[in-house]
């Protein structure tokens, strides 16, 4: 009688990823497609010689071609080398401001779940009134303020997104402040800062992650609005959003100008969204077990 050989753990793991590509192809591609981004963002000369500011008006709004794959703009400057230098702004934005609302927001909702009495009414009414403004209109109401530039735009979308982060880590505090590990945790005499490091904060974050993930598709869609407003980078930087004002004007005569940032930024926002809806269901039915 032979024995069946055992493979060895990476084989093993080779096989459960091989399969899980298989299964999976859609969001393999999207996952591909943000590597690639993150690529983009931190080494994108590795993806093009180009310079993204270099103009030559005798090529100007020149289409596909195989020195100029995307084509070329009003000013003669590489549509392809635009759209990869362009993800180091849009994609680094749209982070910054999820760090920032992620960080703000756990803050937030921790201190509003754990002290409850007055300071959570306060915290919870801050809340609502940030909630009764869509989160471009707030974004756009603080750049106002503040001014265009990038700094002041990752801070406006992070403080518009302040609010759907706090509200779950909330949520989640008060459940896990009242379980009964916790009840037991402080009978042993535990420092309260031991307590909300240990068995507070991790399981009322549990949620946050995939927050982050979706709400960096939502971050996206901002930021490249917002710039194509005016109220971000300034020309001539290479910015998705900005690209598409840019090239609003040359629709008729190189629509490629335009419509290549535009397919970066949807793609983008899909493979984010879609990893993300991933995440979250299976987040769901691991806790519905």
């Amino acid at each position: 009688m032979s024995v069946p050989l055992e493979l060895p753990y990476r084989a093993r793991a080779g096989l459960r990823a091989a399969g899980w590509v298989w299964r999976h192809p859609g969001l393999t591609l999207a996952a591909l497609y943000l590597i690639l981004n993150v690529v983009a963002v931190f080494a994108p000369e590795w993806l093009t010689h180009y310079d993204p500011l270099a103009a030559d008006p005798v090529s100007a709004q020149l289409g596909s071609s195989s020195e100029h794959w995307l084509g070329t703009d009003q000013l003669g400057r590489d549509i392809y080398a635009r759209v990869v230098y362009g993800a180091r702004y849009s994609l680094s934005i749209s982070a910054a401001a999820i760090t920032v609302a992620t960080l703000a927001g756990t803050l937030f909702g921790l201190i509003a779940g754990l002290a409850r009495g007055w300071l959570d009414e306060l915290i919870t009414r801050f809340l609502d009134v940030v909630s009764a403004f869509p989160d471009l209109l707030l974004a756009l109401m603080l750049i106002s303020f503040t001014g265009p530039g990038p700094v002041n735009l990752l801070f406006a979308l992070g403080v518009a997104s302040v609010p759907r982060f706090a509200r779950v880590v909330r949520a989640q505090t008060f459940v896990v402040a009242e379980s009964g590990y916790v009840e037991q945790a402080k009978t042993f005499g535990l420092a309260t800062w031991v307590l909300v490091w240990r068995h507070v904060l991790p399981h009322a974050i549990a949620q946050v992650p995939i927050l982050a993930t979706i709400g960096l598709g939502t971050a996206i869609i901002g930021t490249s609005g917002l710039s194509f407003l005016g109220m971000g980078p300034q020309p001539p930087t290479a910015e998705w959003g900005l690209m598409l004002a840019e090239g609003r004007n040359y629709l008729y005569n190189a629509w490629w100008i335009a419509v290549w940032p535009g397919v970066a930024i949807t793609l983008a926002v899909v493979a984010v969204n879609a990893l993300g809806g991933y995440w979250q269901a299976r987040f769901e039915r691991r806790e519905a077990v």
